[in-house]
């Protein structure tokens, strides 16, 4: 799933991407960057997102940006 990302906070290993297609944004965790040989995301940023279900929503499982 391609989206934008929302924001990301490093100090904090978290953040959100907002899907394209539109729904529930996409909780992003450190690990799922670490996972992805990623360290940060910025604003903006077009990702492709692999999502899975978390317990509390959608969560990027891994990660690739543009």
């Amino acid at each position: 799933m391609r989206g934008i990302v929302k924001w990301y906070n490093a100090t904090k290993g978290f953040g959100f991407i907002t899907p394209e297609s539109g729904g529930k944004d996409i909780f992003v965790h450190a690990s799922a960057l670490e996972r992805s040989g990623l360290t940060s995301l910025s604003e903006g940023q077009t990702a492709n997102v692999q999502v899975v279900e978390g317990q509390k929503g959608p969560e990027a499982a891994a990660i690739s940006v543009d």
